[in-house]
């Protein structure tokens, strides 16, 4: 196993940034980081840029889109993930409708932003739709990544047919950054234990391509102490629209760790620091009994750490650090 120690990403201070859930950041091709995540309003999107890594704790906060005051895309804005592709920036978010006496502020979609700006905190953000799904029912958490000639999306979605179970994950080839094409398949449903605690859930998959392997990490269970890391795996060179080309990791790669006081680490992404050190980027909570509904709580903060490698090329997250 290779372990990081490069004391300036062992060092980093966390929480990194707080009362930010489902915490994404991503290094640009010029060197420059940005960070998003969900805002405990949970009704706008917003963006940090910086030169560095530790310069996104103070970088400013812009807010580049709002709900919409009525209809789609009103309520609940949940998960946004920043990406470029050919050239443009795109948003991948979940919302739902704006609370009206008739509207279902559950009904939540996936929608996509785009920024043709070269610099994502300037420019216009156009709003390009919901991504449309063959099966229209309760979706969120999409990110994307290329491989091989092909960009994909994945995503997790409610299957209305498999009975006691929220949200499964989902893979598809994309024809543009908010078209699906083809047909999607589904890479994995909650049925391990670990995965089915008080919710039945798969959620917030994030891409990592390494050592000759596709991984997809993802968050399990519901959103307490129990939500947790899997891991799925396939060969860089397999058909990844093939489901028997992915292995599910048969436990959990990342948990809380009550040594320490980290509580439902989850929703992660992947970025390096400045020397190209590896690092897990993450939310949780400091203490583990919450009052009244866990998603009504804004104590879900920002965590980044350094992650080695395992002798057969599989990511080891380790533990989540303590607070410092």
């Amino acid at each position: 196993m290779r372990v990081v120690t490069d004391n300036k990403t062992s060092a980093l201070p966390n929480p990194f940034i707080l009362e930010r859930a489902d915490p994404q950041i991503t290094r640009h091709t010029d060197g420059r980081y940005y960070f998003t995540a969900t805002v405990p309003a949970y009704d706008r999107i917003v963006l940090r840029g910086a030169d560095t890594l530790l310069g996104l704790r103070d970088a400013e906060e812009t807010t580049i889109w709002v709900q919409h005051p009525e209809g789609p895309m009103g309520s609940h804005i949940w998960a946004p993930e920043l990406h470029w592709i050919d050239g443009a920036w795109y948003v991948y978010f979940a919302a739902g409708e704006a609370a009206s006496a008739t509207a279902d502020v559950w009904r939540i979609r996936m929608y996509v932003l785009e920024n043709r700006n070269p610099d994502p905190l300037a420019g216009e953000w156009t709003e390009k739709g919901q991504i449309e799904t063959p099966v229209d029912s309760f979706s969120l958490d999409a990110t994307t990544f290329a491989h091989n000639g092909t960009r994909y999306l994945c995503w997790a979605q409610h299957d209305p047919g498999l009975e006691g179970s929220n949200t499964s994950l989902f893979l598809a080839a994309l024809a543009d950054p908010w078209t699906i094409k083809g047909a999607p398949v589904e890479l994995s449903r909650p049925e391990l234990p670990w995965e089915t605690i008080r919710f039945a859930v798969n959620e917030g998959p994030y891409a990592l391509i390494r050592n000759g392997k596709v991984f997809i990490t993802y968050s399990a269970s519901g959103t307490g102490a129990e939500y947790c890391v899997g891991l799925l795996s396939a060969d860089e060179g397999a058909d990844l629209l093939d489901p028997a080309s992915w292995t599910k990791h048969p436990e959990p790669v990342f948990t809380t760790n009550a040594a320490n006081g980290i509580y439902g680490p989850g929703h992660n992404a992947f970025t390096v620091d400045e020397d190209g050190n590896d690092l897990l980027v993450f939310h949780a909570r400091a203490y583990e009994e919450i009052v009244g509904d866990p998603l009504d709580n804004p104590d879900r903060h920002c965590r980044v750490q350094p992650f080695g490698w395992n002798e057969d090329g599989t990511p080891d997250f380790g533990r989540p650090l303590p607070e410092h």
